[in-house]
């Protein structure tokens, strides 16, 4: 028996972000994560994130952007993040080729939940603009709405 989750298709979703430096952005998004490029501009870029669009918008740097941090499993998460549930061996590609490239992690690659419901693979870094991003996985992706 299909679960929710599973018997329904999910639509890509879309998400716009600011950046205050669109070439570092292309290099990040479109380098690092190996993200396909979409349409751009002089203020903007589309990126493929695994299927969803994102798109960094060019807005020059603010101060007073709220951010804090919450706490989860031992580790201090950014907020606001923003990320991916990827299939395991998938997470664990992109782990080791953010680990290979020396990426400054907010929290380094690891096992969240262990033993518990919700048990999941996770990381987080940030993008050259300071926004933060989270990816995921479930080797049994039934847990990723388990009470």
């Amino acid at each position: 028996m299909q679960t929710e989750t599973e018997s329904k298709s999910i639509s890509p979703f879309h998400l716009a972000f600011p950046v205050d430096d669109l070439e570092a952005a292309r290099q990040f998004y479109g380098g690092l994560l190996e993200c396909p490029e979409g349409r751009s501009s002089d203020s903007w870029i589309d990126f493929d994130l695994f299927g969803h669009q994102i798109v960094a918008h060019y807005q020059e740097s603010q101060t007073d952007v709220a951010e804090g941090d919450n706490p989860v499993d031992g580790h201090d998460v950014p907020v606001p993040h923003f990320g991916v549930v990827l299939p395991w061996v998938q997470w664990q590609v992109l782990a080791d080729r953010l680990k290979a490239h020396d990426v400054s992690f907010v929290i380094e690659p690891y096992i969240r939940f262990a033993g518990e419901v919700g048990e999941q693979a996770t990381l987080f870094l940030r993008d050259p603009s300071g926004n933060a991003l989270e990816f995921k996985s479930f080797r049994d992706m039934r847990q990723l709405f388990a009470k």
